[in-house]
């Protein structure tokens, strides 16, 4: 039998068109339900619903194994084919078909097709299930995976334990994938009049609006009445109150009504799908603002580190340039003293005024830097330290309050596993440098480094003596020139006119020395610091690289999915909207 021929047959023009467009539409939302890497479960149930554009009209019978569904069944179909009971008789999912002959075909496991010679069978399929508070409780998963492919839902309840816990809690799934649902109460021949009817018809729709938000259709029926009038007692089919009810079926069910609900039932299902993603990126996009929000706090804490080393390094530096102002200042007073004509012989000896230069003016200049040097280096060390150990409790903060969070009902399981494992490897690379952090070993470093650069600059060979020879090593060297300036010949032969002079020129050139020296100190430094800083903010940057290149990635994705998503909403409506006026 051709399923699609008879349907196809009824479509006017424009439904065709709309067919096309459905189809390719929820063909496309498939794709990117992968691409937003929705669950197997989701997938192959949007992909029931495409199916379902070609398949016969199917209405769903649902309610509790007590609540008389294989009776109301028989009833609607005119015969007594299924089994009833007040235990589960209905063990796996049904789906009556119309067939020839009663012939049932076992399609896989809880699930079979039954095809009966009934005339109803052959606009419709009904598909029988288990029970909502069935015993193995597989049934109601399997019901529930099967609701989703339904175009009409009938909710079987007794009158006589109506709206039960399990009904209720069934009839929210139900209601979560944008079913119609009609409520049908059943066995209302164990009434003894009118009032007591009224009362749980009143309370059915009082609570199926409090649940659904709307009164859905609802119906009183016997069930068993029913049956027995159309099997050779008619006179009990207007207190079986059935003929209402197939009635509506059967104008809900009239060729406009049938197509529209065809139609419309995929895209509740897409509905609900696209609703339930956009939420879980909508909760994904949250953690990944966190997220960036957290990176900033990393680069801000790591901007104000830098600005705030560079700034006490102007201290420090301030205090080592005062060692050699000082020294300028001894150095001034010392030719003062010594560039006199009544000490002209202490002038001719170069070695006692080197001794006296080194003693007086140069002093402790090359303990004083080399400890002013020392406590630098321990200062960016320290520095150093305890930055990344600021940065490390603040990621060890970060993890523990996302450590349990959940982000929902279709979150995607990629992104949460990737984030996880780049947030676990970031803290562990922190703690790692954290931990395995060796003060002793990074200041000799630093130390060396500095020692280095002061002796490249300064065209001087000091080895391993450290930087305090190295200023002494340059400071005797200064001593030698500049008070190596006067000749015994050119004393006896100007006397008073050359003394002055050289006492200008030999603090001009003190000066000049000092300021070289100092300079190229300062410089040699400020460039061991600068070189320091950025190793540190480097190798933070590349500890967080991996993670930064994750959240921006992933947020350029979430961001894509959120506009998909929209769309995907904004031609559902529009989708509906046509279908609405048929």
């Amino acid at each position: 039998m051709n399923l699609e021929e008879p349907f196809m047959k009824i479509l006017t023009a424009q439904q065709d068109t709309l067919l096309q467009r459905e189809r390719s539409f929820l063909n496309d939302l498939r794709v990117n339900m992968v691409n937003f890497n929705a669950s197997k479960e989701d997938l192959d149930t949007l992909g029931q619903s495409i199916r379902q554009l070609d398949d016969l009209f199917l209405l769903v019978i649902v309610g509790e194994f007590n609540s008389g569904k294989s009776a109301f069944i028989n009833a609607l179909l005119g015969q007594k084919l299924l089994k009833e009971g007040v235990t589960p008789t209905t063990a796996q999912i049904n789906i009556l078909r119309f067939g020839e002959k009663i012939e049932p075909a076992l399609v896989e496991e809880n699930h079979q097709v039954v095809f009966l010679p009934i005339e109803l069978l052959s606009e419709i399929s009904i598909v029988d299930t288990p029970g909502t508070n069935a015993v193995i409780r597989e049934h109601e998963e399997l019901t529930t995976h099967f609701v989703p492919r339904a175009d009409l839902v009938l909710f079987i309840t007794s009158a006589d334990r109506p709206f039960t816990e399990s009904e209720r809690h069934f009839l929210q799934r139900i209601r979560d994938w944008g079913k119609k649902v009609i409520l049908v109460v059943n066995k209302i021949d164990l009434f003894q009049d009118e009032n007591e009817l009224e009362q749980v018809e009143t309370f059915v729709r009082e609570n199926a609006f409090a649940l659904l938000g709307t009164t859905p259709e609802i119906f009183p029926v016997s069930a068993r009445q029913a049956l027995r009038a159309k099997t050779g007692e008619p006179q009990l089919w207007p207190s079986s109150r059935f003929a209402a009810l197939e009635s509506y079926i059967q104008t809900s069910l009239d060729q406009a009504s049938q197509v529209r609900l065809k139609f419309a039932n995929p895209l509740g299902v897409s509905a609900h799908l696209v609703d339930k993603y956009y939420a879980a990126n909508e909760a994904q996009r949250q953690l990944l603002e966190e997220d960036r929000a957290m990176l900033v706090n990393v680069e801000t804490q790591q901007a104000l580190y830098k600005e705030d080393m560079q700034k006490n390094f102007s201290f420090r530096m301030a205090d080592i340039e005062n060692i050699f102002f000082e020294m300028e200042k001894r150095g001034d007073d010392f030719f003062e003293d010594v560039f006199r004509l009544a000490r002209v012989l202490d002038l001719l000896s170069k070695d006692r005024m080197t001794q006296q230069f080194e003693m007086q003016v140069v002093a402790d200049v090359p303990q004083r830097v080399d400890r002013k040097v020392n406590e630098l280096i321990d200062w960016l060390v320290d520095s150093d330290l305890r930055q990344w150990k600021a940065v490390n409790d603040y990621l060890a903060e970060r993890q523990r309050e996302y450590k349990n969070r959940i982000i929902g009902e279709g979150a995607n399981e990629r992104f949460t596993y990737d984030r996880n494992r780049l947030l676990d490897a970031l803290g562990r690379e922190a703690n790692r440098v954290v931990e395995t952090y060796d003060k002793r070993v990074e200041s000799a470093q630093m130390a060396s480094a500095a020692q280095n650069a002061v002796a490249v600059s300064a065209a001087v060979e000091v080895g391993a003596l450290g930087l305090g020879a190295l200023i002494t090593a340059l400071a005797t060297t200064m001593a030698a020139d500049v008070t190596g300036i006067v000749a015994a010949s050119l004393i006896a032969a100007l006397g008073f006119f050359i003394i002055p002079a050289r006492r200008r020129q030999a603090k001009n050139e003190l000066h000049e020395k000092l300021a070289r020296l100092r300079t190229e100190l300062i410089q040699s430094l400020r460039s061991e610091f600068e070189k320091e800083i950025q190793r540190s903010l480097q190798r933070m940057s590349e500890a967080i690289a991996p993670y930064t290149r994750f959240v921006r990635a992933e947020t350029g994705r979430s961001d894509q999915v959120q506009r998909e998503l929209k769309d995907a909403s904004l031609e559902i409506d529009n989708l509906r909207s046509i279908i609405e006026t048929w």
